[in-house]
């Protein structure tokens, strides 16, 4: 069917399979898309995905309705720059980042952040790849055995094409979504690396009765902090996208749904296999493990999200409309976009976690109990952060860190009172040495 499609020989509209893909079927989009096949069928090489495909689709996507910043907006942002890191110095404990801010156009920001959404996206796109080779080669009689090699390669080398077309798309969208290198809640720039969109800026205030300088000096404090905390604790960020990659490595296709799919599929309504992309009926459910993967992943990123949602209150507390802008912020955040959307139906997964107002609650309660800097020291490792069951029951973690604050014994919790009680036995147990 591709062949007859990509030689003209097909009733199918091309634009129908674009629209099917998720993809724009304007004339210009269309003949990319049929360019970008007709080469993986010429030669599938490695059978890699081409993610330069991503960044070309990400970027053109992102270059439609590009504002470059005036002179004057670039002014007003390096001064709320420096008024935000002035005001964070106050709240926090936590260095400064060694590089300056960055303004990007959204162009920019998909060039500087692509990587990193490839690197999530890529064992899902294998995935995609080997469960189409599969049911070619279960499904093909004995006597095509020998053509199927060749056919799966072709297969592979076309489901990565389009996967990365699709994710360039989603990427070009985000772009004119966020306004910031932090505002999808994970670290998708260097960790020395700040950086604001100007124009997304600009159309983030419009609508609210908020002065303009309010809104950039707000917006600032919150990507600095979020930088200045991966920076300060280094392991975060690895931490945060292996997390990622490996919850992504756990996803499969259900190939019985894609034969069904398959055996069913009428070539003049293409809408149905559009359907079954983005409604992600073709992932089965989670596992066991990655539901606590998933558990965990969700925790960490909602730590991250409360750290900064209240450092940044603290930091902004002389802006007259700061609450305003924080309930703003707080609901574009919990609705998402688009773009997420599509992200969740292409890696399966929410960027958004659940529990973010409980981790800000809980960062609030240690701030009270503990002061700023006992807070940020709990970022210096993993192993003495908040758990899940911090979220849940914030004062325990507050009496433990005010009874260590204080001196007094720490407060053991079942597991380490259960150890302390063994290792106490064991030593009235030993016999005296003589």
């Amino acid at each position: 069917m591709l062949r007859d499609i990509l030689s003209g020989k097909s009733s199918i509209d091309p634009s129908q399979l674009a629209g099917a893909a998720g993809l724009p079927n304007d004339p210009a989009s269309v003949a990319a898309l049929m360019n970008q096949l007709q080469g993986a069928l010429r030669g599938s090489g490695d059978g890699g995905i081409n993610w330069e495909i991503a960044l070309q689709q990400g970027q053109e996507r992102a270059a439609t309705g590009q504002l470059n910043a005036t002179t004057e907006q670039r002014t007003q942002l390096d001064g709320a720059f420096h008024i935000a890191a002035l005001w964070l110095d106050d709240v926090i404990s936590v260095a400064e980042l060694t590089t300056p801010p960055r303004l990007m156009t959204r162009k920019e920001w998909v060039t500087a952040t692509t990587p990193i959404w490839t690197q999530m996206a890529e064992p899902v796109a294998n995935s995609i790849s080997d469960s189409l080779t599969r049911v070619l080669t279960e499904q093909a009689p004995e006597e095509l055995q020998s053509m199927i090699a060749s056919a799966s390669q072709m297969m592979r080398s076309i489901g990565g094409t389009l996967f990365a077309m699709q994710l360039g798309q989603v990427i070009g969208q985000l772009a004119s979504e966020v306004v910031s290198g932090g505002d999808v809640g994970i670290p998708l720039l260097s960790e020395q690396q700040a950086t604001l969109l100007p124009q997304n800026v600009a159309e983030f205030g419009e609508g609210l009765d908020v002065p303009t300088d309010q809104v950039q000096i707000y917006l600032a404090v919150r990507e600095l902090a979020h930088a200045r905390l991966f920076r300060h604790s280094r392991w975060l960020r690895l931490h945060l996208i292996s997390s990622i990659t490996d919850f992504a490595r756990g996803i499969s296709i259900d190939s019985s749904k894609l034969e069904d799919l398959a055996e069913g599929f009428d070539p003049s309504n293409p809408e149905e296999l559009r359907q079954a992309m983005v409604d992600g009926s073709l992932i089965p459910p989670k596992t066991e493990s990655q539901l606590a993967a998933l558990a965990r992943l969700e925790t960490m990123l909602a730590l991250v999200e409360g750290w900064v949602d209240v450092v940044t209150r603290e930091a902004t507390g002389r802006l007259p409309k700061a609450d305003a802008i924080a309930e703003t912020v707080r609901r574009r955040r919990a609705s998402g976009g688009p773009a997420e959307s599509a992200f969740a139906t292409l890696v399966g997964l929410e960027l958004r976690p659940r529990r973010m107002r409980d981790a800000a609650a809980l960062w609030q309660a240690v701030t009270d109990a503990v002061g700023n800097e006992a807070r940020d020291a709990l970022w210096a490792h993993p192993d003495i952060l908040p758990t899940s069951e911090d979220l849940d029951d914030p004062q325990s973690l507050v009496a433990r860190l005010t009874s260590s604050a204080s001196g007094a014994a720490p407060v053991l919790d079942e597991i380490d009172q259960a150890l302390e009680d063994l290792l106490r036995d064991e030593g009235t147990d030993r016999p005296h040495e003589q």
